[in-house]
């Protein structure tokens, strides 16, 4: 008999399987369906219902293009979508270029030294993005940090003007990304085996040839994963545009917030968000072509390199990059010696790790200033900053929406993505690779455009200056995360330890709860706190669904910042470091420990 036959006749004589047993059977992908159902209802359909407005008359609701014509027959609009992907490329290539070598050099310490060195990537990669803007400004202006030392030292005899302009966008981005592309290339280079540099060098290649023709090519994966989620996160940012930027630097986010929040104009905002959204679809399109996301996660193991013309394109563009590495690596070399050459990496890559840390860690003794101004260095100290934030009640309230829904938020997106990561572990479906891409899916998505939708959902539905909207849309940006963290500790999970609690008469829903959560545990909490942490850093999604009644402390930081920097900003900017910082470290310790 086939093995058709066979379980069509096991089926039929099999005795009835009890319903908690069934439930967490392996295959069981249906786990995942509450999260694919959350997703379709507060992200999927929020999403193209904002895209369907752009194609709408306003008045008869019938089709429409006049929006799209209005942007196509506009010098403004598109000269603001030049600058929007002229930011977002310069900004992803950047952050490649200042983030490959720290990538490198991480991917080759030993483990324990290397993962203490990630926690200086990590922690401004987790900071606030706000928090982040606002080191700049303080560094950046025209009395901050680098002015003040050029003008002190007589090296200047007047401030530069550093910031407000191109040059501050983009130290502002590149400082912003450059954690997010080393921390997509290092599990890449992490996975590359060193022995094959040390071969080819053995078989006469030099150094400079051995690292572009071997590792770099293993590492391209990597780098390009790292370069396509800049460019898309990069696609839809606004805050370092808004606050370090000029009218030169508007990007396209900052025109969707302007036509839905002072213009009400949705089908206008709708075409912006389409025209974002398809540049990042068409951008992950081509990189799926070339490499396949499953690369996203460090898997190269099913990638050819790509089409064979383009394949052999790059190949030949290797080799004489590498070619003339080495004739500059010798050049080098002879000026000053092979000792102080090694020293260049390390060098660089202590250069860059500060260029990441300082600007933050500049903010901690402003915060102590006795100065009415903002000062570097403080003229004195005092806490009197500190007691005007707690003493705040517009602060305080804001602090406490901030935990309390930062709490929920990591509740909702633990329990939702731990079930979908456990029906992927326990399936082995051709459906696993499109709910794994379902769960990753907001983060491709500009969080601007999901904001919006969100924003205009919400407004039907009663949803907008309340805290169940506040969590609702924080989950849905939180998924990912505790999604992927669940995963990738389920992935070392041994699954004999179910298999053996079962032979001793556990059902499935017993061994579930009493095996191997206790044993993932550590994941669980990492989860939890990446997730808390997504929602209290969270600003996008405020903006729009607090309404400006249910303020969270990133939306208080942000209307501060827009009317005026005063020394408040800096201590609560101390304060978010600090919450932040400690539940990083948490964070990491737990997902360590499972």
């Amino acid at each position: 008999m086939n093995g058709k036959g066979t379980a069509s006749m096991t089926a039929i004589t099999a005795p009835a399987v009890p319903l908690r047993q069934r439930l967490f059977r392996p295959n069981a992908l249906w786990l995942a369906a509450p999260g694919i159902a959350f997703l379709a209802i507060f992200f999927l359909y929020p999403v193209l219902r904002l895209l369907a407005l752009s194609v709408q008359d306003p008045a008869t609701g019938a089709l429409s293009v006049a929006t799209y014509a209005r942007i196509a027959n506009t010098d403004v609009y598109l000269q603001v979508l030049g600058i929007t992907f002229k930011i977002a490329a310069n900004t992803a290539l950047f952050s490649i270029l200042l983030g490959y070598p720290l990538a490198y050099w991480l991917a080759g310490l030993k483990e324990g030294l290397r993962e203490r060195m990630v926690l200086l990537v990590m922690v401004p990669f987790w900071t606030s993005y706000l928090v982040k803007t606002f080191a700049w400004m303080v560094v950046l202006g025209r009395t901050g940090v680098i002015n003040s030392m050029l003008t002190g030292s007589g090296l200047a005899s007047q401030p530069l003007p550093l910031a407000y302009n191109e040059f501050g966008v983009m130290v502002g981005m590149v400082h912003a990304m450059v954690p997010l592309a080393v921390l997509t290339m290092l599990p890449v280079m992490i996975g590359i085996d060193r022995r094959l540099i040390q071969a080819a060098q053995a078989l006469g290649a030099a150094p400079a040839q051995s690292f572009w023709l071997i590792y770099f090519k293993l590492s391209l994966p990597g780098v390009t994963a790292g370069g396509l989620l800049v460019f898309i996160s990069s696609l839809g940012f606004f805050i370092v545009p808004a606050l370090l930027g000029g009218r030169r630097e508007t990007m396209l986010a900052q025109l969707i917030i302007t036509q839905v929040q002072e213009l009400l104009n949705w089908a206008f905002a709708g075409a912006l968000a389409a025209m974002m959204l398809v540049a990042a679809l068409v951008t992950v399109w081509i990189y799926d072509r070339l490499f396949g996301l499953s690369s996203l996660s460090g898997d190269t193991s099913a990638q050819d390199g790509g089409p064979g013309r383009l394949r052999l394109l790059g190949l030949a563009i290797l080799r004489v990059v590498a070619k003339a590495s080495a004739v500059l690596a010798d050049a080098v070399r002879r000026v000053i010696g092979t000792r102080g050459t090694r020293r260049l990496l390390p060098i660089y890559c202590t250069l860059a790790l500060m260029f990441l840390v300082l600007p933050t860690l500049l903010v901690i003794p402003i915060g102590f200033t006795s100065s009415q101004f903002l000062e570097f260095p403080p003229p004195g100290y005092s806490l009197q900053w500190f007691e005007t934030y707690f003493s705040s009640p517009v602060w305080l309230s804001a602090t406490l929406r901030s935990f309390g829904v930062a709490a929920a938020t990591a509740i909702c997106a633990t329990l939702i993505g731990g079930l979908a990561a456990l029906a992927l572990a326990r399936s082995n479906t051709r459906w696993g690779g499109l709910v794994f891409a379902t769960f990753l899916a907001p983060l491709i998505v500009p969080r601007i455009i999901i904001a919006v939708g969100l924003f205009y959902l919400f407004a039907q539905i009663g949803l907008v200056a309340t805290d169940m909207g506040l969590v609702i849309g924080h989950t849905v940006l939180a998924l990912p995360f505790a999604f992927v963290t669940i995963t990738a500790i389920l992935k070392n999970y041994d699954w004999r330890l179910d298999q053996a609690a079962a032979v001793l008469g556990a059902n499935r829903f017993k061994t579930l709860m009493l095996v191997t959560v206790p044993l993932v545990k550590g994941g669980l909490v990492a989860a939890f706190l990446f997730a808390f942490i997504t929602s209290f850093d969270e600003l996008t999604i405020a903006i729009f669904v607090s309404g400006g009644i249910k303020t969270t402390l990133p939306k208080q930081m942000w209307d501060d910042m827009i009317l005026q920097l005063n020394p408040t900003l800096a201590s609560v900017s101390v304060v978010v470091f600090v919450i932040v910082t400690v539940l990083l470290l948490l964070a990491e310790r737990f997902r360590r420990t499972t």
